[in-house]
């Protein structure tokens, strides 16, 4: 069997591939796979010319993060570990890899890593997407060792230590294939973002670890599919969201965190309309309105995940509401949340 194959989802990013694969390919020593999501910008003919060393799985539609990878990694059956690799990631750092791959090696309860995740724009800076790893509040609102809500913290080595997360960052994601497979993947119907972290949880769920390796590092653009604020990114992110709330929480929790998830869902709405941005308005109510619509469709994911439980309640899902502490509280750093026992 082989041990690492780094897959890179493209869509339509020909120019980001030129400037980042080359960066992959002298830094890596996993094998590096490009999936084109039946890009329509010569991506594929360009790869093909410019770095014929490199497999391309081509896909006959553009199936979204989620559906892409799934469909991607199922070409590709004889790795140990797949490494999710964005296409707008640039990788600085010899063998940068290799520290996952020791991690993984030497902790057979880990499901999933993740490397330091920094901004290529400010490279001193920990990068919006990930930075050093996630974790979630108790209405499933997501933060990262190094990115609280807006705020984003300077790197100066304060999350150099491996520790446990909730989630890991699907810019830069490493799995174990053979728990990738029992967990059943990334969930398709999410389409983008919050993918993740529902694999995560569910990883978790069943007793198994995610952790940050900071000894690796890989530099992340961010943004290049939709920018933040964009209505599209405001539905998908909000419908998500409760999708997996509603999979991944026990049954004790599940009706009296929805309660409080609808009320705080319809006062950002209104928080968006009080800046007169009806397109993130009309997203927030687009994304409530499909959530009850679809809702039906994972209650037998919902049973499967409690039935795997291992865990009434994963300890890296805080009992704090975040909004209270970073805007009421003024937390707005990871360590200063932290502080407060959760």
């Amino acid at each position: 069997m082989k041990k690492l194959a780094i897959v890179i989802l493209n869509w339509d990013g020909a120019d980001m591939m030129r400037r980042y694969l080359p960066t992959v390919l002298e830094n890596s020593v996993g094998d590096v796979v490009v999936a084109d999501n039946a890009s329509t910008d010569g991506s594929v003919d360009m790869l093909l010319q410019e770095f014929p060393q490199v497999p391309v799985v081509v896909l006959e539609q553009n199936f979204g993060f989620a559906e892409g990878y799934n469909r991607a990694l199922a070409q590709l059956p004889d790795y140990e570990y797949y490494l999710l690799l964005n296409s707008d990631v640039e990788i600085r750092q010899k063998d940068w890899d290799a520290p996952l791959v020791k991690y993984m090696d030497e902790h057979p309860e880990c499901a999933a890593c993740q490397p330091k995740l920094l901004s290529l724009r400010e490279p001193g800076m920990f990068e919006y997407a990930g930075a050093a790893g996630g974790f979630l509040d108790n209405y499933g609102y997501p933060f990262c060792r190094g990115r609280v809500m807006s705020t984003v913290e300077r790197d100066e080595g304060q999350y150099d230590e491996v520790v446990p997360l909730l989630w890991a960052t699907g810019a830069v994601l490493m799995v174990r294939a053979s728990d990738w497979q029992e967990s059943g993947g990334l969930d398709a119907r999410f389409f983008a973002h919050m993918e993740e972290i529902d694999l995560c949880w569910r990883l978790r769920t069943m007793g198994k670890s995610v952790v940050c390796v900071p000894q690796s590092t890989a530099y992340h653009l961010g943004g290049a599919t939709l920018n933040q604020g964009n209505p599209r990114k405001t539905f998908l992110n909000f419908r998500n969201n409760l999708l997996m709330l509603y999979k991944n929480l026990p049954d004790s929790e599940l009706k009296p965190v929805m309660r409080v998830r609808a009320f705080l869902d319809y006062l950002a709405a209104f928080q968006f309309l009080l800046k007169f941005d009806r397109g993130n308005f009309s997203a927030v109510l687009k994304a409530r309105r499909e959530f009850s619509r679809i809702r039906p469709d994972f209650d037998k994911d919902r049973r499967h995940i409690q039935q795997l439980r291992q865990n009434e309640r994963v300890p890296e899902r805080t009992h704090f509401l975040l909004l209270w502490q970073y805007y009421v509280k003024g937390k707005k750093t990871f360590n200063a949340l932290m502080q407060k026992k959760s």
